[in-house]
């Protein structure tokens, strides 16, 4: 099958390196010129070439992915001239089915949430509705996770909002540690090889997130106390209170 994509920006990127390194390798790939400098370093890869633009795009493939930022997505997607039965899979934020079906006239339409992990076949990819080529190219990049509910898509995007938080809290307690006299580069080190760890716990460990807060927090110790601290100044209401606003944003 021939992929074409509406944007060359970081996420097409990581998909076209990762889909180059996996099972798909020998699908051809065309991607558009918006972003000049990763479209011709991913036209080195094999198979992929770069077209002229973004309606040949179109007119090059059998699946059409639109990656684009929310933005500029009517100016970019809205002129195009799509085949009625062209697949075609959104990566944008916030954009309906049903506005996209009114730009182009599209009718098989899926939405999805890659990831950056996506390029180490890493990671969970939630497509929405499951339409069957979303899901092999998402599985053939880590997994597929299939979704039938919009509702329940819209607060997968929410949770996926949280990358940047997860290194701004690691910022701020490496800031701190500094503070307290470490080098940055001692501080980074310690707090790269234990959260990555836990991240390696939270792979191989199918508890709960409350179990796993239990068995890494001894009971009065340091681990309970800063959880502790952090609900009671409010942490815990302040990130529900974000995600909620990244819920509606993605609701549009």
């Amino acid at each position: 099958m021939r992929l074409g994509f509406i944007g060359s920006g970081t996420i097409t990127a990581h998909m076209v390196r990762g889909l180059k390194g996996s099972s798909l390798a020998d699908w051809p790939i065309v991607v558009s010129p918006r972003n000049p400098d990763v479209a011709s370093e991913l036209a080195l890869l094999s198979g992929v070439t770069v077209a002229a633009s973004n309606q040949a795009v179109v007119e090059a493939c059998d699946l059409l992915i639109l990656a684009v930022r929310p933005q500029v997505a009517e100016a970019v997607i809205a002129p195009l001239v799509i085949p009625a039965e062209r697949p075609v899979i959104s990566l944008i934020a916030g954009l309906h089915i049903g506005t996209i079906a009114g730009w182009t006239g599209a009718v098989d339409i899926a939405r999805a949430i890659p990831l950056p992990f996506v390029e180490r076949h890493e990671g969970v990819t939630p497509v929405f509705p499951p339409q069957a080529q979303a899901m092999q190219i998402f599985a053939a990049l880590g997994t597929a996770l299939p979704v039938d509910d919009l509702a329940a898509y819209d607060a997968y995007a929410a949770g996926s909002a949280l990358m940047g938080s997860y290194f701004g809290l690691l910022e701020t307690a490496c800031a701190w540690m500094v503070a307290q006299g470490l080098t940055e580069t001692d501080a980074s080190a310690y707090l790269r090889g234990l959260f990555g760890s836990l991240g390696d716990v939270l792979r191989e460990k199918p508890a709960s997130f409350e179990q796993l807060r239990e068995d890494h927090s001894t009971k009065g110790g340091l681990n309970e106390m800063i959880f502790q601290r952090f609900v009671q100044g409010g942490g815990g209401k302040a990130m529900e209170a974000a995600l909620t606003a990244a819920f509606r944003r993605v609701q549009g």
